[in-house]
């Protein structure tokens, strides 16, 4: 069975740091792409930052590029999510969501990608 569990998130001021991790069991990030998506309330899920794990490929949101850095361990099977410079605009449920190269177009990672799996979520808050 395959579980897809992100962990990391809480609670910072603008200007601060938070390290999101996802972590995969059953499941190996060979050749996969593991991306990033935050949803804030009343709005819609987007996109924030992807890796492709077969060469290291990473693509970022307008909204955080420079300030977010995707990675991943392979040993570990996880990957993380460097967010700095956080802004309360960053504010939202973070979801982890794997899967293959596939023909569902996600403009703000510019990205075609076929998810597999979600997890469940962590919430990120970021205060003024």
């Amino acid at each position: 069975q395959v579980q897809v569990v992100e962990s990391g998130g809480g609670s910072v001021q603008a200007g601060g740091s938070l390290r999101l991790s996802c972590v995969a069991s059953g499941y190996t990030y060979v050749h996969k792409y593991i991306a990033w998506f935050r949803q804030a309330p009343g709005k819609e899920r987007e996109g924030v930052a992807a890796i492709y794990t077969g060469g290291g490929m990473t693509n970022y949101a307008d909204s955080v590029k420079g300030r977010f850095i995707i990675s991943q361990d392979n040993a570990k099977n996880t990957v993380y999510l460097q967010m700095n410079s956080l802004k309360p605009e960053d504010t939202a449920m973070y979801y982890c969501a794997t899967g293959d190269v596939g023909r569902d177009w996600y403009p703000a990672l510019k990205i075609y990608m076929s998810i597999e799996y979600w997890g469940q979520g962590t919430q990120v808050t970021v205060s003024s």
